[in-house]
């Protein structure tokens, strides 16, 4: 229960309620003194190690026993932000430093009336975890599977957290598995760019039409004239699903030697030079590219980073191919 304040804290007179513009406060008539309430401030972290949440285990009331972000009240004297920190330090002995700030909501307590709570983003800097004198235990825990928490200006501030971040970790976990080569064997939608790949899957006899437009037109295959176009197309479509196929995890490595080493092969006794061959490669390539673009991609910062990831995708599959059809002319 909040005490009311009934003597003035300058002259220990009684105090009265006093109409001050529009608020009613208390008033001391001797001093000539409002006295004002104003909000708490409450300070909390946000500190990720590994993506996963550092929280304190409340040795003391209120709410003793369940898990909070490391907390408390800032006092005089000190920034906002030295006390989130020194909150840090006392419950956890972290040293850490201010990244930003997550949330700000106002609260209420039956003990401490008014309350203004502010998260922030802190990273470590030093120290080991260790439980502080207000802390019974500390813990780094999955954003999946999170203890009851004490306080619900801590749900909404990791709630918030979270979402502000996923697109974030979205990003970086595709382009891990992009850049280490992780394609075979994935699940569907392991990748940003999946969602294109299905794209161009489903569109594959529309990018053959623009492709074989291409290798009839251009200066460096003019062997392509010659050939049939509904026969130049269906190959075209066998190497666009292959690159599907392979992003896909069904197509190996191993297949993709075996085909496009026969392929170099194949059109070499069919009279294509190599530089044809890969310069028509290397159309299909452009025009997955080109059409993967026209699909409106640019409309977020993801859609950058999933037409990114994809061209970095093409150019790994693409290039082995190139290689195998070179081995190919060279049997």
């Amino acid at each position: 229960m909040i005490r009311k304040k009934i003597r003035c804290a300058y002259c220990g007179g009684p105090l009265v309620r006093k109409d001050e513009g529009d608020s009613l406060r208390d008033y001391c008539p001797a001093c000539n003194v409002f006295f004002y309430e104003n909000p708490l401030p409450v300070v909390s972290n946000i500190l990720l190690e590994d993506r996963k949440i550092l929280l304190v285990k409340r040795k003391l009331d209120p709410k003793k026993g369940y898990w909070c972000l490391p907390m408390g009240f800032a006092e005089t004297g000190e920034s906002i932000e030295s006390a989130a920190l020194r909150e840090l330090r006392e419950e956890t002995e972290l040293e850490g430093k201010i990244t930003g700030l997550v949330d700000v909501e106002s609260g209420y307590s039956e003990t401490y009336g008014d309350l203004l709570f502010l998260t922030f983003e802190a990273e470590k800097t030093g120290g080991e975890a260790i439980a502080g004198d207000d802390a019974s235990e500390i813990g780094f825990f999955s954003l999946d599977k999170l203890p009851e928490m004490a306080f619900v200006s801590n749900i909404h501030a990791l709630e918030k957290f979270i979402r502000s971040k996923q697109e974030f970790w979205t990003i970086i976990d595709s382009f891990k598995r992009s850049l280490n080569g992780e394609s075979n064997g994935k699940p569907a939608g392991d990748f940003l760019s999946d969602k294109l790949i299905r794209l161009i899957e489903d569109n594959a006899e529309l990018i053959a039409q623009y492709w074989l437009n291409d290798v009839r037109t251009s200066h460096s295959t003019p062997t392509y004239r010659q050939f049939d176009p509904i026969a130049l197309s269906s190959r075209n479509m066998i190497v666009i699903s292959h690159f599907g196929e392979w992003l896909g995890g069904i197509y190996s490595g191993k297949e993709i030697r075996e085909f496009y080493e026969k392929l170099g092969a194949d059109r070499n006794m069919e009279g294509f030079k190599l530089s044809e061959v890969l310069s028509a490669l290397s159309l299909t390539r452009k025009n997955i590219w080109e059409f993967a673009l026209s699909q409106n991609v640019w409309n977020k910062t993801i859609d950058i980073y999933m037409a990114l990831e994809l061209e970095r995708r093409m150019m790994l599959f693409f290039d082995r191919a190139a290689y195998w059809i070179a081995r190919g002319y060279e049997l």
